[in-house]
């Protein structure tokens, strides 16, 4: 019964839901992590004037090096990418090279963790391709056109810094870290240059960004060993010595680590299977922010924009304020350093101004995601996977017509089109045409991942059928579409995913309106063999290795029920406050806050209502008409009861989604909550989230009618 209450769930949102995308703006001069709800890895942030640009990882994935542009550090556009394919004389680019011991792939490579840069007039995006060296993209314009530069060398993984004197510097390694020298003509590095500026042992990670402030050298790097703490060296030297310290750990945002599944061995091309041992899905990935740049903004506050891993979306980006301390670039806020508010106020925006100016411009997202494919041009949201053939497809009458190819599965389908999933949760619906469909051809909407998955028709001779399958234990499930009353020439096909708690499934509909599931609710993961999250595929190949007939596609649409966050914090309501540690309501003692013992379940004193303080900022009343206010340093029975509103404390209200929420001191940058470990009463002394928020931090309200 689990996928039906899935299904049931997710398709009552996908009918009249409003047409937004998720976008980090709540439009009243405050954002909410993470920046997009997509994978977004590896960001590398500049500014330029008045102009942020950020370049992220794409991987196989083309076209490649996706260049953002902003004006406020939260809302993005999507305005290039550095090319259009892989210009390599490589098959494996292609999925089209042979099996066996000869690569044909290039899952989990490709192209990864830019560096994008400014100087002389051009952009530069240096980054590195799997077994082919550095490259470097350069252009004039951000929009393009780039041109490519293929450095070789064997530096990966880097940062770079045009510094004063003219040098071009490359910082690269894990641990052992090194400095080169690169060639101002972008040819290569100077290789007799090298030089191991920190050494092994240093507690230095990878994922490197170097910057020169005020005359001393920053390296931001992340250590993986045992999790992914972000550390900070710096030096009056480039070539060091250098001090390290760590600038930001444990802020997860209230994530349990992502569950990485650890298949053995490539891709190979044996039908549809893989060897998957059950045995390798027991590691986890890194959850707290992690490897990523900082970036000053005009007014001279500094911000780190960090990936963090989603689970199944994959890696994504968040936005905190940086607070300068002792010299060092600490993530968070006074009083609170090392972590990082989920919510905070947007770069520009100063606490307590007027809202109206134009600095709270209407919210936008990067990407759109639906497509009616009547274009021209596919839109930016959409990426390859590998290299097309492009005298295989086509946009052709309002639609995008897929010729098929030979292939043994999804993973080998070349010509596959693929966009990142979209959460916490969406439903994606696509129409597929099969009349061009010829013996042997398999077209559908799959999930690209490890173990991938897909609902699609399958064509056999005359026969049609319809197929689910997911690539862990290659289950198939079938309805046969040639006993349908009236002849099948479209047919809808949806995946439903629930990516904060990584399980989606699929549905189909012969009517564009009645949707019917299909397969079972599929656990969905964050691997190491793509290195990417879950990635929706429209897909046509032929399966009993010959060319075959066509595909077609139309009206894609994705619908996201939580992107819509206005009504997230409950203002003009009476709601109970229940702590998600214990699942017991909180309420208003004569002296303070403390768990209903269970006699006040339902009173007065567990009734609570909003004093909106203007952009996100709230102060909590009791029903009976006290406020509460904190004293002290906001210890255990520092968190008291006042009548005097002018005492009351001001929290910024921090939305965890579902009507889960934190309230965080304005004063103290601290969190109010009650220990679920101690007889204690609520206090003001947390910090934030554990993963599981049940620390007493987090709480969830409700409202009562």
């Amino acid at each position: 019964m689990k996928y039906f209450v899935l299904y049931f769930v997710l398709a009552m949102f996908s009918v009249g839901v409003q047409a937004q995308s998720w976008t980090a703006d709540n439009g009243n001069g405050t954002y909410t992590n993470p920046l997009f709800y997509d994978e977004f890895s590896d960001p590398d942030v500049l500014r330029v004037g008045n102009d942020y640009y950020m370049a992220g990882t794409t991987m196989h994935s083309v076209p490649g090096l996706v260049i953002l542009h902003s004006k406020d550090l939260v809302n993005w556009e999507n305005v290039a990418y550095c090319f259009d394919r892989f210009d390599f004389d490589d098959p494996a680019f292609s999925l089209s090279g042979p099996s066996g011991k000869n690569r044909g792939e290039i899952y989990g490579e490709g192209i990864w963790a830019p560096a994008i840069r400014y100087a002389n007039g051009q952009f530069y995006v240096f980054s590195n391709v799997n077994g082919k060296g550095l490259q470097c993209y350069t252009a004039k314009d951000i929009r393009g056109p780039w041109e490519h530069h293929n450095m070789k060398g064997r530096i990966y993984d880097l940062s770079v810094l045009f510094d004063d004197d003219g040098k071009i510097y490359a910082i690269h390694g894990y641990g052992e870290v090194h400095c080169t020298e690169l060639k101002p003509d972008m040819s290569g590095p100077i290789e007799e240059t090298d030089r191991v500026i920190i050494p092994n042992g240093s507690a230095v990670g990878e994922g490197h960004h170097i910057y020169k402030i005020n005359g001393m050298y920053y390296l931001i790097s992340t250590d993986y060993r045992p999790n992914g703490r972000t550390l900070c060296s710096r030096s009056k030297s480039i070539w060091g010595p250098y001090e390290t310290c760590v600038i930001t750990a444990d802020e997860t945002f209230g994530y349990y680590p992502a569950p990485i599944t650890q298949w053995q061995g490539r891709i190979v091309p044996d039908g549809s299977k893989f060897k998957i041992p059950q045995a390798d899905v027991n590691a986890t990935a890194c959850t707290n922010i992690h490897q990523g740049g900082i970036v000053e903004d005009r007014n001279g506050q500094w911000w780190a924009l960090l990936m963090m891993d989603f689970h199944s979306i994959g890696r994504t980006t968040t936005l905190a304020p940086v607070t300068w301390k002792d010299g060092w670039p600490f993530v968070g806020l006074e009083g609170n350093l090392g972590r990082a508010p989920r919510t905070w106020f947007k770069p520009d925006v100063q606490i307590g101004e007027k809202l109206g100016g134009s600095e709270l411009a209407k919210p936008y997202a990067p990407y759109v995601r639906s497509e009616n494919f009547d274009g021209k041009q596919l839109g930016r949201i959409w990426q390859w996977n590998h290299n097309p053939d492009d005298k295989m497809w086509s946009l052709k009458g309002g639609k995008l017509r897929l010729q098929t190819m030979p292939a043994d599965q999804l993973m080998w389908a070349r010509n596959s089109l693929t966009q990142r999933v979209i959460g916490p949760s969406s439903v994606t619906t696509v129409e597929l045409l099969v009349k061009g469909m010829k013996d042997g051809d398999v077209a559908g909407l799959g999930n690209i991942n490890v173990p991938c998955s897909w609902i699609g028709v399958v064509k056999q001779g005359t026969d049609l059928t319809l197929r689910w399958f997911w690539q862990a234990d290659n289950d198939t499930i079938d309805v046969a579409l040639s006993q349908h009353p009236m002849p099948i020439t479209r047919i809808w096909l949806r995946m439903m995913g629930d990516f904060d708690n990584n399980q989606a499934q699929y549905a189909y509909s012969t009517d564009g309106e009645n949707f019917l599931p299909l397969g079972r609710v599929m656990p969905l993961s964050y691997q190491l063999t793509t290195f990417q999250g879950s990635r929706h595929a429209l897909f046509a190949f032929n399966k009993d290795g010959k060319k075959g007939g066509y595909a077609e596609f139309d009206n894609f649409t994705v619908e996201e029920p939580m992107a819509d966050r206005s009504r997230n914090i409950p203002y003009g309501k009476t709601f109970r406050i229940i702590n998600l540690a214990t699942g017991r309501p909180m309420y208003a003692m004569p002296h303070g806050l403390m768990y209903d013992t269970g006699d006040k379940n339902n009173t007065k004193e567990t009734h609570f209502r909003l004093i909106d303080k203007g952009m996100g900022q709230v102060a909590l009343q009791c029903e009976d008409g006290r406020y509460v206010w904190v004293s002290g340093l906001g210890l255990p029975g520092d968190v008291r009861l006042t009548t005097d509103e002018s005492k009351a404390e001001v929290f910024l209200w921090q939305d965890y989604l579902a009507g889960e929420f934190m309230l965080m001191s304005m004063r103290t940058h601290l969190y109010i909550g009650k220990s679920p470990l101690t007889g204690s009463p609520y206090s003001m002394d947390f910090k934030g989230a554990d993963p599981a928020r049940r620390n007493g931090a987090v709480m969830r309200w409700e409202e009562v009618k």
